[in-house]
């Protein structure tokens, strides 16, 4: 029996998630007030890809989509890349439960995915990017403490809302099995 890790369908979307988290966090990025520190609707497509494809795509999404912001800056925050794929890798561990490709998304889902994302991003930007800062980096424990704390409470506000809509619709475009009848 020959399984592929991944699928081409999984594949694709790895490249899709990847362009759309990029072209969203390095161009509809507004400022936090709190330096290098962006609201970002791409992290809500992030959370979406990894929901609906699971860890592995979610990881390799956000891993590539903001190593290519950070390239197009002029230099790699490698700190902040690894967090990303983090955040993507570990929203992408409810894939199963959630089975989105399967649809009916429904409010508890809906709950359950967004206590996944909230977790996830207070201990990816509140807890591992900063740690990563100071020890890659030598930077300083309260700048990069605020920036992580700033930066995951706007994810996961940005995540509620624009998530869970693109989840909903998403669903609703799905067919159900069962649900074309022959004439």
């Amino acid at each position: 029996m020959n399984k592929n890790l991944i699928s081409v369908k999984t594949v694709v979307a790895i490249g899709i998630g990847a362009a759309l988290v990029f072209v969203l966090m390095r161009f509809v990025a507004i400022p936090s007030g709190v330096p290098n520190t962006n609201l970002n609707l791409g992290i809500a497509v992030l959370a979406v890809f990894a929901a609906i494809f699971g860890p592995i795509a979610g990881f390799l999404i956000g891993f590539i989509g903001h190593m290519l912001v950070d390239l197009t800056w002029g230099g790699v925050w490698w700190s902040w890349v690894i967090s990303s794929g983090l955040f993507g890798l570990a929203v992408g561990c409810c894939w199963k439960f959630m089975k989105i490709e399967e649809g009916g998304f429904n409010v508890k889902k809906a709950i359950t995915f967004n206590i996944v994302q909230i977790l996830a991003n207070a201990v990816v930007w509140g807890g591992i990017a900063p740690t990563l800062d100071i020890l890659i980096y030598s930077e300083p424990a309260n700048k990069v403490y605020l920036q992580g704390i700033v930066a995951g409470s706007l994810n996961a506000v940005v995540v509620l809302i624009l998530g869970t809509l693109l989840l909903f619709g998403y669903t609703k475009t799905i067919a159900k099995s069962g649900s074309l009848k022959a004439e």
